[in-house]
């Protein structure tokens, strides 16, 4: 089963967030400024994942947000506590310096498994 709901790019700001369901989860992709201009896209996205039944992992890519807010962050803490909710792992994608930097200042600092894709050998 493969469902995809995203959004396109916003022109102005190339902003926006993606949801697909696969059998073996759900990856949420944010890119670009994450604020309150993305309030109806997290929305979608929330909603989806609320009706996914399965317990499957959660991942959320953030390695493209350039810049997050505090509606941003809360995003993203209501998809970790979905996750402490329905026993579903959440996990951050290689997430950018804004996000780190962000998720410590409200002492989510590693609360939120990190999974960084393994970079090929000598480089």
């Amino acid at each position: 089963m493969h469902t995809d709901l995203s959004t396109e790019p916003d022109p102005d700001t190339g902003s926006g967030i993606s949801c697909q369901h696969q059998d073996d989860g759900t990856y949420l992709t944010l890119w670009g400024e994450v604020d309150a201009a993305l309030r109806e896209s997290a929305s979608d996205a929330m909603a989806s994942v609320v009706a996914r039944t399965q317990s499957t992992p959660i991942v959320l890519d953030v390695r493209d947000v350039t810049f997050i807010d505090s509606s941003g962050i809360a995003f993203i803490l209501q998809i970790y506590m979905l996750g402490q909710e329905t026993g579903a792992a959440v996990r951050l994608l290689e997430p950018s310096q804004a996000v780190t930097e962000i998720l410590e200042m409200v002492g989510m600092g590693g609360r939120i498994e990190i999974v960084r894709e393994e970079q090929p050998a000598g480089t």
